[in-house]
Parts: structure tokens; sequence; C-alpha cells
């Protein structure tokens, strides 16, 4: 009861922190600054328990980030003009630095060490960063504005996705979805959380295009973000690719032989145990709208 209360708690603490950070551009960056800073040392320390892999988690950290704040530089446009993309320069000199390091450390196995090092930052440290992309958009005028629903509603999707599946799963669940990997996960809660999600989803593309009436009288639609249909395809994006981040991270914690990635959020485990979802489903929702845009 009382491992109940304590994660109730940290549940509720964490989803206000998160959706508070989506109320102004400052709160969002400190914020992800912040979650992607320990989650890349929380990688980092776990990998650095495997026997012959010895990565830099200091600098993995602060590369990390580097790279968050460089793509808010150069998403949020504050100053313009191509010059601005050499503000990944610092960060490009870090990862050659990372790699020809291992020229001189004699490290047991070094390849393994290139290799966690760089997952760390594309498992990690990209699609936090790529939150930016989301958050700072376009406007008609041409300028660059903050944008609140976009992040948020990924966010929103994955935690509707993970209540209604587990809801629902532990109702109905008899078919296992990944036993391998994930016991605890049935075909039936992935099936319920997506239509879970979908109900969402459609709420908000519907607030998103508001019926207007005008002064003579007539409705007219005003077109937000996406439309219903867009919003419900990118439902179904983060469904799909939050449930495989899901079960990526439940392959490495396996692999590890680990139950928790960490112990910072009481009751909930680590970072990577709150945000793994996110991992696949932020990159996964930048394509979507990407491709949105071409057609």
């Amino acid at each position: 009861m009382k491992n109940f209360i304590v994660r109730t708690i940290t549940g509720v603490i964490f989803v206000a922190a998160v959706v508070a950070s989506f109320l102004t551009p400052e709160g969002m960056v400190a914020l992800f600054a912040l979650v992607t800073g320990l989650t890349v040392w929380e990688f980092t320390g776990l990998v650095n328990d495997r026997p012959g892999v010895t990565v830099n988690r200091f600098i993995c950290t602060v590369a990390g980030v580097y790279f968050f704040f460089a793509m808010t530089y150069y998403c949020s446009d504050i100053y313009g003009g191509a010059a601005k993309s050499v503000v990944f320069i610092p960060y490009l000199v870090t990862i050659v630095y990372l790699l020809v390091a291992e020229l001189y450390l004699k490290q047991e196995d070094p390849i393994n060490d290139w290799a966690y090092t760089m997952l760390s930052q594309m498992y990690i440290a990209l699609p936090f960063s790529l939150l930016n992309v989301l958050a700072f958009n376009a406007s008609p005028e041409g300028l660059v504005v903050f944008n609140t629903l976009l992040p948020l509603s990924v966010f929103i999707f994955l935690w509707v996705n993970d209540s209604g599946a587990y809801c629902i799963g532990s109702l109905l669940g008899r078919h296992k979805l990944f036993p391998r990997i994930s016991p605890g996960k049935s075909w039936e809660g992935s099936i319920g959380g997506a239509v879970f999600v979908l109900a969402a989803a459609y709420g908000i593309g519907y607030l998103d295009n508001i019926q207007i009436m005008d002064y003579n009288g007539v409705h007219s639609i005003f077109r937000g973000l996406l439309t219903i249909p867009q919003w419900l395809g990118l439902g179904l994006v983060v469904v799909v690719f939050g449930t495989w981040g899901d079960l990526v991270e439940s392959l490495f914690k396996r692999t590890l032989g680990v139950k928790d990635s960490g112990s910072i959020l009481p009751g909930h485990g680590g970072m990577l145990d709150r945000f793994d979802s996110s991992l696949l489903a932020i990159p996964a929702s930048v394509v979507y709208l990407y491709t949105l845009s071409l057609f």
C-alpha cells in the first residue's frame, strides 16, 4: 500500500512537471535538457557495469545536453540565417574526440566503448533533441512560434496508451504480445490502449478544428495544426512506436540483468523507465509530420 501511494504521488508530480514545462519554451527547454542529461548519465552508468566497457560518462552527458541546446537554438530561429548551423560544430568535435580517444586509452574492448558511446547519443540525446522540432514551428507569416500542443500530445498519447493497455490487459489479457522480452504485455492490452489513444486523438483533433459561428450565422471551420484524420494517424504512430520503445528498453534491461534502470523516481525506477516509450515515439512523430508536409 505504501509503495502504491509513493508511486501515485511520484506519477502525479511527474505528469504535472511535463505538462507545465510545455506551457513556455523556457520551461520545456530547461526540463528536457535536464532529462537528457540525467538519462544519458543513467544509461552510461548502466553500460559501464558491463565487463570490459568503459564509457566516458561526463563527456557523453555534456555532449548530449549540448546537442539538445544546439537543436533548441537551431529550431527556434533566434537569430536566423544559415550561419546558425555553426552551433553544431562543438558537438561534432566532441564526437570525433570520443572516437579518437580510444586510440590512446588502451581499453580492453574499444569497439564496445565506441558502440555504447554513440548509442548514448543516438538512442537518448537525439530523440529528446527532436522535441524541439515538434515544439518550434513556422507560422504562415514566416515567424517561428512555440507550439505547446504537438509535443504535449505525444506524451498524452503515451500516457493514455499505457493506462488503457494496463486496464484492458489486466481485465482481458490472454495472448502475450512479446513473451520473450516483456511477459506482462498482451495483445488485448495493446489493442485496448490503441482504442483509448484514438479516442484521445479524436478529442484533441476536434478541439484543434473548432467550428466558429460568424456574424451571418454561418458555421466555418478553424483549421488547426492537423486535421482530425491526421491526429488519428499521429495517435497510431505514437502507439506503435511507443510500444516498440518500451520493448527496446525491456530488452536492454533484460540483457543487463537489471529490474529498473535506476531509482531516481520513487516507485517508478529510473529515467529510462519513464521515458523509454518516448525515445522511439518522438522521432517517429517527427517523421510522420514531415511526411504529411510533403503532400
